[in-house]
């Protein structure tokens, strides 16, 4: 996207202070996690140049349904065509810009706009004009309906989340995730992640926090925090057994030698085969910039789409996932039950953190923060990112 000159956005001395040495670095400053100016700002220039989560496969479970999507006050579209492919739309009719989706229909034929009726099927292409030229006249002499289908959004689909683009700029996404899923073949094996890729009814949760959505991102980024936060994880994941994730541009986290979930919960779940046996317990938990959290353990793993709805306000959307069709079985269902409830645990006690960082963010004693210069790698690895993408979307005033 063209770069945005009508304002000043943050002054480039602050972002010259975020990409620092870390023992030297301040963090973003607190505009970035209040201003409604910046809140669309990252919409349309940070999220939009990058692959951002939109959604999960599961809300168009069905061939042939649709769901709408707000992105940051964006209205879009998913549907599951006849054939099961996913596509996005902007949800907006060619004709007059109505909206054409306000709800999730399992069984939709096509989309029909709720006003004149024009009519696309799940490709977004445009089929029918009832009445274009007159009563009961549904052509009109120099319309094509294919010069006016759908406005479609670039978008993929991996281990059950949709990802989307929508400036259309960002690199292929097999580019994009290639340094995760080469990483994580070193677990599950030849397979890759295809594993990870069917999400089992009933193991999904929502969390609405009243912060912003960097602030979620950034926390799960590092296990600094996990004595104080989560005294429960950190019985059975401590953190002096925990380590600091760098090796993409597009992505950092911490992980742990030690996970046990299963024998704390007593779950006895399927395992990967390929899982080496020497990293039996080694779990990993990536923040995927900008905004899917992800979490691989031996026998199950998760994704979290942080679901921005305004700068203080946040939906946090988790799925699970398990590694085979065996799972499904009833045998297990209190096992996944018991997975399902220690991450809600966990992410609900996440809430105390980020929502006191985003009540004082307002504070002009707040100046960016500083970093560890040990423990706070990842987290620094983000708004180096989140400075990167502000310096190149942006002419910031130099002060």
């Amino acid at each position: 996207m063209k770069k945005n000159n009508s304002q000043n956005i943050i002054p480039m001395r602050d972002l010259e202070a975020v990409n620092q040495p870390i023992a030297e670095a301040t963090g973003m400053p607190g505009a970035a996690y209040t201003s409604d100016h910046l809140f669309e700002f990252e919409r349309d220039h940070l999220m939009a140049n990058s692959w951002a989560g939109l959604t999960f496969a599961s809300d168009v479970q069905d061939n042939g349904s649709v769901a709408p999507v707000d992105f940051m006050g964006l209205p879009l579209i998913v549907a599951r065509n006849r054939q099961g492919q996913i596509n996005v739309f902007h949800n907006v009719c060619s004709h007059r810009g109505m909206k054409l989706v306000s709800e999730a229909k399992p069984q939709a034929r096509g989309i029909s706009c709720p006003y004149h009726t024009w009519y696309y099927d799940l490709d977004g292409n445009l089929k029918s004009t009832p009445f274009i030229g007159g009563v009961d006249v549904n052509s009109v002499e120099g319309f094509s309906c294919e010069d006016h289908n759908l406005k479609k959004v670039r978008s993929h689909l991996w281990m059950g989340v949709v990802f989307i683009n929508l400036s259309g700029d960002a690199q292929s996404f097999e580019a994009f995730i290639a340094p995760l899923e080469q990483r994580w073949s070193a677990f599950v094996g030849e397979a890759g992640v295809a594993h990870l890729r069917q999400p089992n009814a009933g193991n999904a949760s929502h969390i609405e926090v009243k912060s912003n959505w960097k602030l979620a991102a950034e926390n799960f980024c590092e296990s600094y925090h996990l004595p104080w936060i989560h005294p429960a994880l950190n019985t059975y994941s401590p953190l002096d057994q925990h380590y600091d994730i760098l090796f993409d541009k597009n992505m950092s986290g911490q992980g742990t030698y030690v996970y046990n979930l299963s024998e704390v919960a007593g779950t006895s779940l399927p395992q990967y085969v390929d899982w080496p046996q020497e990293k039996i317990r080694t779990a990993e938990y990536i923040t995927l910039y900008p905004n899917v959290l992800l979490g691989l353990q031996v026998d199950h793993a998760y994704a979290m789409i942080l679901q921005p709805q305004g700068p203080d306000l946040t939906h946090e959307r988790l799925e699970l996932y398990y590694v085979s069709e065996e799972a499904s079985d009833e045998q297990y269902e209190a096992c996944k039950d018991a997975v399902l409830k220690s991450w809600v645990q966990v992410f609900a006690e996440d809430i105390i953190a980020v929502e006191g960082m985003q009540s004082a963010r307002v504070s002009p004693g707040f100046t960016g923060g500083v970093f560890s210069p040990v423990m706070d790698h990842p987290t620094h690895h983000f708004h180096k990112w989140l400075a990167g993408h502000y310096i190149d979307a942006t002419d910031p005033v130099a002060e």
